[in-house]
């Protein structure tokens, strides 16, 4: 009896400890704050596998025109799938349409979606990714987790609501 019950405790506290390490914040080579494209791509084979990939075509990347002189806030996770497959979509799609965006600002957030600067409060992040298409400094709306239609059509849609 007193085996069992020693065993039965042993197993509880393996449980509490693995329970308590999925709430960490982050985890050792999460990237947190402001991050670099190139940085990105460079240190995170995951998104770079992601890159290489993605094809868009014609259509996503005509479309990508609409987004000239808008600004982009991207907050995401290095941990996070949905992220490793649309951020690496989004960094394509710039980059081969070769559109003049105002700015990008690519956030890594931890895993309570925080970050040091305050965006995740300011633009009151709850999924991962969400990005965020602004016009003038002020938001024209945002794409969460992932896209209706494409990334493409969806960010294009965004921006024909731009004053």
């Amino acid at each position: 009896m007193k085996r069992k019950l020693g065993l039965l405790l042993a197993i509880s506290a393996l449980l509490l400890s693995a329970c308590m390490a999925t709430g960490q914040k982050s985890a050792p080579g999460d990237a947190i704050g402001s991050v670099d494209p190139d940085k990105l791509l460079q240190d995170y084979g995951v998104f770079a596998e992601a890159y290489r990939q993605y094809q868009p075509d014609g259509d996503d990347l005509d479309a990508m025109a609409r987004l000239e002189g808008k600004g982009l806030i991207v907050m995401f996770g290095t941990w996070c799938h949905d992220s490793e497959r649309e951020v690496p979509r989004l960094l394509k799609l710039l980059d081969e349409s070769q559109v003049k965006i105002a700015w990008l600002q690519l956030v890594a957030v931890d895993r309570h979606k925080q970050e040091p600067s305050g965006l995740n409060r300011q633009y009151q992040l709850h999924y991962t990714p969400t990005i965020i298409l602004l016009s003038e400094g002020e938001e024209v709306g945002r794409i969460v987790e992932k896209p209706q239609k494409s990334l493409a059509a969806d960010l294009a849609a965004l921006a024909d609501r731009a004053p």
